[in-house]
């Protein structure tokens, strides 16, 4: 980002007002821009052939491309990159999408029901797919049983302190015996003292190294093997909630093929994680254009996400919109914006 920032800097007014009006052209109507469209537009009087010898430079530096169609210029990803670092206008969150947001909540139901609605209302406001990635349970833990059902299955049972159960099979090390796993369930149960799930993790990992010898080897393995059930792959999050698929495929530059590699992303269970590993970045919205979408590279689509948290400022679950990188972003990031500090909110007066 700096370095795209140092490049527009370099620019001089002109050329940066070429590149810009190139941008939002193309943003507000898919088609490539001309010069003859761009002299009308300039704040100074150029001609046609001085634009057009801007934009061969810009498209030099690798910021435009020119379709092979056409004598106009579209912005390049890394074009669209420098635009969204430098040059983007974030305007303020009209009041009707946030009464339509607003409105998801007001409805009553479960967070389940809740998250449903406002993945549907994200998708109406914004033209695009929603993703809604909902939070595990988090509330305090009250009790931990691990129960043997055969030499090479067990089961975890996990009580929360709001009466919520989760039941999980597992594969546990062999020799297991009923006296160790009463052994580890007890090791388990001394340090809840009202922990979350995830803070127990961390505490189990630090006491396991400190207490070796108050734990046999047989129960720390049980220990480490049960807890791992809520770390594995696709179970660190409950689900991923989509919405207004139909709206990919109603875009005027949908390529169905990359279309459909996307939504085959969106159906591997194993990527869910990866989703919220993209808002590793910190608070606020973030906005992933093209390959730079770890998610969803090979659809050539765009993404602006962003994390939720609740009330200890964990992130616990991202909301975002998913679309051609032909998207209104300065429309779309304070949505965004405010729909995951909405949920957050939500999500903490429920606690």
């Amino acid at each position: 980002m700096n370095t795209n920032k140092s490049i527009l800097n370099e620019l001089n007014d002109r050329t940066r007002e070429v590149f810009r009006r190139v941008v939002e052209g193309y943003l507000e109507t898919g088609e490539p821009v001309g010069s003859r469209t761009l002299t009308r537009l300039m704040n100074e009087k150029v001609s046609a052939a001085t634009v057009r010898n801007v934009m061969q430079d810009l498209e030099y530096m690798g910021l435009l491309d020119s379709p092979h169609v056409s004598a106009g210029r579209v912005p390049t990803q890394q074009g669209l990159r420098m635009f969204v670092d430098g040059l983007l206008e974030v305007g303020d969150l009209a009041s009707d999408d946030r009464e339509k947001i607003d409105a998801t909540i007001g409805n009553g139901g479960d967070v389940g029901a809740i998250l449903d609605r406002i993945g549907s209302a994200l998708s109406f406001a914004t033209r695009g797919a929603s993703l809604v990635l909902a939070p595990k349970h988090e509330a305090p833990i009250k009790h931990i049983e691990f129960v043997g059902l055969g030499h090479d299955r067990a089961l975890v049972v996990l009580v929360f302190a709001d009466g919520h159960v989760e039941n999980r099979i597992f594969n546990p090390p062999p020799g297991q015996t009923p006296s160790s796993m009463r052994e580890a369930a007890n090791f388990l149960n001394s340090l809840m003292a009202g922990r979350t799930l995830s803070d127990l993790k961390t505490v189990v990992s630090r006491e396991i190294d400190a207490k070796k010898q108050q734990i046999d080897g047989l129960s720390r393995a049980l220990v480490e093997s049960g807890l791992a059930v809520w770390d594995g792959e696709g179970e660190t999050y409950e689900r991923l909630i989509v919405r207004g698929r139909s709206n990919l495929l109603d875009s005027e530059e949908s390529d169905l093929d990359r279309i459909r590699v996307l939504f085959d992303d969106l159906e591997r269970k194993r990527d869910i994680a990866e989703f919220l590993n993209l808002t590793e970045g910190g608070e606020g919205v973030r906005i992933f254009i093209g390959s730079e979408n770890k998610l969803f590279s090979l659809s050539g689509s765009s993404l602006v996400v962003s994390p939720y948290m609740n009330a200890d400022r964990k992130i616990i679950g991202a909301v975002g919109v998913i679309g051609p990188t032909r998207l209104n972003y300065g429309r779309i990031v304070p949505i965004v914006d405010y729909t995951a500090q909405l949920v957050g909110r939500m999500i903490s007066d429920r606690r």
